[in-house]
């Protein structure tokens, strides 16, 4: 029989996602089959599945700390923003539209059946189901319609654990806040609370913990100390992004405003040899910078407007005559080149801009996205590597000459004659070991860390932090069937 619980937030950033990843980690070592699950996600960096389309990466490392690869189903609908006011809709992990915010919540009802679909399809192949909410139920101007907390919470007939993050403050107002404007059946939901991020002795919040448990009557779970590891796991939220420093290699990431797939960051950062310094608006690219890497983006043609205003371009000309290194990812790839242009107004409305004109290529932007899990090789050599591709555009020009990857006999990418330019659309090639040990070479360095393994190690030690402080017995027995 499966059953399932829910995790959500007395409000955003309270570490549901890292709690879920480790409670699923605890599940699996405890002999359990387990798998995440998130109704509706909001996140510019997404991980691809084995059955073709994306999810937020949440759900992708929730479902490797499971020990099961990660599908669709698991975050049924994923919201990217691709501008202030509107985001692309991505529904059981192909993209189905893009909408402003007020169009999407007339949308929504209609989404409600896809998301059930999806949960029972997990249900139906696993003992446990953790799911994960967003936000806050607390946002009781949003409980209409709702499909992300409360809504889903009713409509599966999951009980919930509401989780608050001491470290901002306020936490006692937080849960027992969250008791007093929740309606009647939602509040009923809410089985247990705990407090997380705790810093210091938590023998100190006692009292804290049986006024909240007084004023909800709700069980009292524990107070999870701040897990000092959590920056090891790969992030979804962008806020999270920080500078990381380290060895004498210093790799400058320029902050892009709707930077995509970021956790291609999180493999350089556990180099030992290695400072990645995220770059501000308002700061110049370092001068000293070893390699600049100009991450992916959600928007290009907004986030390369964005680039040159704070003189981003003028920086990125001066390191490369200094002799400095450039490569760009995805978004990045596209901005190094020539032109880009976007003749079916996908980004916004039709046009065509000229690009950083560091290689000689041109992309044209198309609705069809390119989804896919790639085993791939380096040209030069042979060097087997994976990665992933989750894009829309095609690049091409002179410099594709000059391209360094290839995949199933087609070539991908392209780079300067003299090698110090390089881009290609794909992601997560850092991650790769051997690929990561050659790049660090070039720069100098070496490749220390084996990543796949520090991240599962990383999830031990979670579960292990959360077996300590949390009382996941009495959380898995306030899991209900479904």
């Amino acid at each position: 029989m499966t059953r399932a619980i829910m995790i959500q937030g007395a409000g955003s950033n309270v570490g549901k996602s890292m709690i879920v990843a480790g409670l699923a980690r605890a599940a699996r070592l405890r002999g359990l089959s387990v798998a995440p699950f998130k109704p509706q996600n909001m996140s510019n960096n997404a991980a691809v599945t084995v059955d073709g389309g994306e999810i937020g990466r949440a759900q992708a490392l929730q479902a490797r700390a499971a020990g099961i690869a990660p599908l669709i189903d698991m975050n049924p609908v994923l919201l990217k923003p691709e501008s202030e006011t509107g985001a692309q809709v991505v529904v059981q992990g192909q993209r189905l539209t893009t909408a402003r915010a007020r169009d999407y919540a007339a949308l929504k009802p209609q989404l409600m059946p896809r998301v059930l679909e999806s949960f029972r399809r997990l249900a139906g192949r696993h003992d446990l189901i953790l799911v994960e909410g967003a936000g806050s139920p607390a946002e009781v101007n949003l409980r209409a319609g709702d499909i992300a907390n409360m809504g889903f919470a009713q409509a599966a007939g999951v009980p919930v654990v509401l989780l608050g993050d001491i470290d901002r403050g306020g936490v006692i107002a937080q849960l027992v806040g969250s008791h007093v404007v929740l309606a009647p059946e939602d509040a009923a939901l809410i089985q247990g609370f705990a407090v997380n991020k705790f810093r210091g002795d938590a023998s100190l919040f006692a009292d804290g913990m049986a006024f909240i448990a007084a004023r909800t009557g709700w069980a009292p779970l524990g107070i999870v100390p701040h897990f000092a590891d959590a920056w090891r796991l790969p992030a979804e939220d962008a806020a999270e992004i920080a500078s990381r420093p380290g060895g004498p290699i210093k790799i400058a990431v320029p902050r892009l405003n709707r930077i995509a797939n970021f956790d291609d960051l999180d493999p350089l950062s556990a180099e030992p040899d290695v400072s990645v310094v995220m770059i501000e608006p308002g700061r110049p690219l370092p001068g000293d910078a070893d390699l600049v890497l100009i991450p992916g983006t959600k928007s290009t043609i907004a986030d390369l407007a964005a680039f040159r205003a704070e003189g981003w371009d003028i920086d990125l000309a001066a390191h490369l005559r200094r002799g400095g290194r450039i490569m760009g990812i995805c978004g990045g790839y596209q901005m190094l080149g020539r032109s880009i242009s976007d003749p079916q107004g996908i980004e916004g409305p039709p046009t065509t801009v000229a690009g950083l004109g560091l290689l000689d290529v041109e992309t044209v932007m198309h609705a069809e996205k390119r989804l896919g899990l790639i085993e791939a090789r380096l040209c030069h050599d042979g060097t087997p590597l994976r990665g992933y591709e989750i894009h829309i555009g095609q690049t091409g020009g002179a410099d594709h000459a000059h391209a360094w990857i290839e995949i199933d006999g087609r070539l991908e990418g392209a780079a300067s004659a003299d090698g110090r330019v390089r881009g290609c659309y794909l992601h997560g090639l850092f991650a790769d070991d051997r690929f990561r040990a050659q790049i660090l070479a070039e720069l100098g360095g070496t490749g220390r860390v084996a990543y796949d393994d520090g991240v599962d190690t990383t999830l031990d030690t979670l579960a292990a932090h959360l077996e300590e402080h949390l009382d996941i017995d009495r959380l898995l027995a306030l899991a209900a069937p479904v």
